[in-house]
């Protein structure tokens, strides 16, 4: 076991390298210029030379590769082009709005998926059991963000039932169900995939303990 946790992870380093690789590219060819960006209105040709010489954007595509990926492992992510803040301080700024969506979406996909497969199971070849296997079906092959945009059109766009934006940071003011409003649409998304794959796991585990003798003893 620990030799082949060892080799999985000699092999995800030139997988990492890669990605690393490609998304170093696609942001360095990505039209404009983050100096005149970052300048606005006193973009003059000897501010967006000073700016690009104290950013490093004036060397070689390869050396700023090798400059990024040293600053990235120690820990340096470097500064936002258009807030002009450190790039550390943006994440960890919004890391608690991702912790509580993660968390919201874990403790849906967990009691649904249970839940549906119980009464799955309990149900079976009735009604419900049908009805369920359709809805997870639907949930395991939609892509989250497929989903994500649909209900948004439906409930953001089309009905205005919910909000698209503007969910206050955890540390900031606001009440529960204003923070309820925003995070239902996106959790649901989120956890609709997990949710149809736990809600067969239960299901099967369900019929096969519905199954044992001792059950249909005591139903006897």
């Amino acid at each position: 076991m620990g030799g082949y946790i060892l080799k999985r992870l000699i092999s995800a380093v030139p997988v990492l390298l890669g990605i690393t690789i490609i998304v170093f590219l696609i942001m360095s060819c990505i039209p404009g210029d983050p100096a005149t960006a970052i300048l606005g209105s006193y973009a003059t040709p000897e501010n967006v030379e000073k700016l690009n010489r104290d950013l490093g954007l004036d060397k070689p595509m390869v050396q700023r590769y090798f400059i990024w990926l040293g600053n990235m492992l120690t820990g340096d992510f470097g500064r936002s082009f258009s807030l002009n803040r450190p790039v550390l301080d943006e994440i960890v700024e919004r890391f608690s709005a991702t912790l509580i969506l993660a968390g919201t979406a874990f403790v849906l996909c967990s009691v649904l998926g249970v839940l549906a497969g119980v009464v799955s199971a309990a149900r079976q070849y009735g009604l419900a059991d049908k009805a369920i296997t359709f809805i997870v079906l639907i949930g395991i092959s939609v892509p989250s963000f497929f989903l994500g945009m649909m209900m948004i059109l439906l409930f953001a766009v089309n009905l205005r039932w919910l909000p698209v934006s503007g969910m206050y940071a955890i540390y900031g003011g606001g009440d529960l169900p204003d923070l309820l409003n925003h995070l239902i649409m996106p959790a649901l998304a989120l956890a609709a995939v997990a949710t149809g794959v736990i809600a067969r796991l239960a299901r099967s585990a369900m019929l096969e303990v519905l199954r044992q003798d001792y059950i249909r003893t005591a139903r006897a």
